[in-house]
């Protein structure tokens, strides 16, 4: 009895070893698969950001899968909706990474959110990609956290020279929400920029997400006769901006940048927003074949023209998918590595390098609304 207890023992330990020599496997991760994680506001304020990306992603991985996948592995995304909350998204993030153990995770659109989520993903040294958020201080959270969009000096740059310079107007006031670092970083680069190329601020006016009434900024503003307005928010506040400023009689070009970009900004904002210009990742009329075919793939799979939130990421899942492949592994330094290497790769977005601080260098468009709908305006490229 005694052997054959020492005999058990033995065989417990080596079955013991062996597991911690080979890993054991994720939650749900089989060995002929590969796990990344997702997170974003599926439901919330900004639910139309985290729709958009999961139809982007979703559709990367059908295709990717329907070809082979990738290291002759299909690949599985493990979906987390954060309800557009900074610290859901922390907590979703330490999910994916701790008992799901993703290999990679896609996401978020809004800066605050990935500001809240990166540096779990730093941490435990598990890739990260943005597809969306804008605010430079999202990879300075460290070596593992990449975006596949511009960032706020250059879009804010971007509509300070397009105010100045394709406007021509001299006095713009800004309206900001105090409370997001999207909103807040955007501001402050445009006003830099603007004043350089000569302009006037002569309003700095302030709300917060989810407000609904904004009649005593836009009458403060509309006293002090501005050319145009920036609004560097999200498509939730920027239509009723719009439908109260008109309301008031304050009818000048509203400006803002990429967080307008959603299905719904028209449709909450209505003819407010007619004439209205906003900086964007790609323009869904661009000829290039590379567009007009996601388009029309997009549109057959979900039944609607895909946004630029649509369009990053599925930008960001295959260059992902692209990294794995070069790296030949996804392990989570070799995996990084590779994601710094990316060069010239051909997005829908356009032509993807990602620089030495993780940052995608890339062009960006200005969108006008005319008759309800976004017309190309002009490509400004870094």
């Amino acid at each position: 009895m005694r052997h054959k207890s020492r005999l058990l023992v033995w065989c417990f330990l080596i079955t013991i070893g062996l597991v911690s020599c080979t890993g054991a496997q994720p939650d749900g991760q089989q060995s002929n698969e590969i796990v990344i994680g997702e997170y974003g506001s599926l439901t919330g304020t900004t639910a139309t950001f985290g729709i958009s990306s999961k139809n982007g992603i979703d559709m990367a991985i059908e295709q990717l899968n329907k070809s082979g996948g990738v290291l002759g592995k299909q690949v599985r995304v493990i979906v987390e909706d954060d309800q557009g909350k900074p610290e859901e998204a922390q907590t979703v993030a330490t999910k994916l990474i701790t008992k799901d153990r993703v290999v990679a995770l896609l996401g978020e659109v809004a800066s605050s959110r990935s500001l809240a989520a990166a540096p779990v993903a730093q941490q435990n040294r598990i890739p990260m990609i943005s597809p969306s958020s804008t605010n430079p201080k999202v990879t300075q959270i460290g070596d593992y956290i990449f975006r596949v969009c511009f960032i706020d000096p250059f879009q804010g740059s971007v509509m300070a020279k397009f105010a100045a310079n394709s406007l021509k107007v001299k006095d713009v006031a800004i309206l900001r929400d105090i409370k997001n670092d999207y909103s807040v970083g955007l501001a402050d680069v445009f006003i830099q920029n603007y004043k350089q190329l000569g302009g006037n601020i002569i309003a700095d006016e302030s709300y917060s997400e989810g407000d609904t009434d904004f009649s005593a900024q836009l009458t403060s503003m509309k006293a002090k006769n501005p050319q145009a307005v920036f609004v560097p928010g999200y498509y939730t506040e920027v239509g009723l901006i719009a439908r109260q400023a008109k309301k008031l009689g304050l009818t000048v070009p509203l400006l803002g940048g990429d967080g307008w970009d959603s299905p719904k900004l028209v449709e909450i904002g209505g003819e407010a927003l007619e004439g209205a210009f906003y900086s964007n990742h790609f323009s869904v009329n661009d000829p290039n074949p590379t567009i007009q075919t996601f388009v029309s793939d997009y549109k057959a799979r979900f039944g609607e023209i895909p946004d630029a939130i649509a369009g990053l990421a599925y930008d960001s899942a295959n260059i992902l998918f692209d990294a794995i492949r070069r790296a030949n592994s996804t392990e989570p330094a070799k995996l990084r590595d590779a994601l710094a290497q990316t060069k010239d790769f051909a997005g829908v977005t356009g032509r993807i390098t990602l620089d030495q601080d993780r940052n995608a260098v890339k062009p960006a468009v200005v969108l006008q609304v005319k008759g309800g709908k976004l017309e190309y305006r002009e490509t400004i490229n870094p």
